[in-house]
């Protein structure tokens, strides 16, 4: 008699905890909501590429996808908010190109998801996906002012507010072109011009603001011949002689 054929190994089992099983829900439906419009994804799909029943993707979120979907929008934005967090050392313009770099990089990992939501038009916007996303813009703004000595111990004026502003919405609009026409220019160098459109919105504002122009009185001597705000002024130097004409006369 021959001994009977030993069973299988079977594969270890590890019970996990009621936040790691959301977490997990959470990464599965990212990756959903990351290059699909929230429309588009169905519960069974974020179930299945968990490795779970879709009962249980509900005890976890009894709102369902719209639920799910806020949280996993919530998780994104708290991941979206730390790309503009950046230690206030070295050359200003330095700083910003490298929280640029992870934004857009953000960008690229997101493209479809992104581009649904700062479009609007779903049915699964609702004012308290807008106030996730007007909070990351906040956020945005407030870090790029602390990039220009400003915070709640030296709160900007109003000018200097609304030409952040004005540029983070310049920077979301470009993102959305940039998806629009596949990803074209690369990013590096899409980075390098958004970069160079703050310089000069610093620029336009500090010839008519006293305060930007004090933040920018201040910054300069922080700047390098090497780095953005260097060649942004080796390539505009140029330009600006060609137009002394436009000078009033002595």
């Amino acid at each position: 008699m021959t001994p009977a054929a030993a069973a299988p190994p079977t594969r270890a089992y590890r019970r996990l905890s009621v936040e790691e099983r959301r977490r997990q829900l959470l990464a599965a439906a990212l990756t959903l909501f990351a290059h699909r419009a929230p429309d588009e994804v169905s519960l069974d799909e974020v179930a299945a590429i968990a490795g779970v029943s879709r009962p249980l993707v509900y005890r976890y979120f009894p709102g369902g996808r719209q639920q799910l979907y806020e949280a996993a929008l919530r998780s994104a934005a708290d991941e979206l908010k730390l790309c503009f967090a950046e230690p206030p050392e070295g050359p200003p313009t330095e700083r910003v190109t490298r929280v640029l770099g992870r934004y857009l990089a953000f960008v690229d990992q997101h493209d479809t998801g992104f581009s649904a939501l700062l479009r609007g038009g779903s049915v699964a916007e609702t004012s308290r996906t807008t106030a996730i996303v007007d909070e990351v813009r906040r956020a945005a703004a407030d870090q790029i002012l602390l990039h220009l000595g400003r915070s709640e111990a030296r709160p900007p004026g109003p000018r200097l507010r609304m030409m952040v502003r004005t540029w983070i919405a310049a920077v979301e609009a470009a993102s959305l072109i940039w998806l629009d026409e596949e990803k074209q220019p690369s990013a590096d160098e899409l980075r390098g011009w958004l970069v160079d459109q703050l310089t000069a919105l610093l620029a336009a504002t500090a010839a008519t603001d006293e305060e930007t122009a004090a933040v920018v009185a201040e910054l300069l001597p922080l700047e390098t011949a090497a780095g953005p705000a260097g060649a942004l002024a080796a390539r505009l130097i140029p330009v600006v002689a060609g137009a002394a004409h436009l000078l009033p006369p002595d």
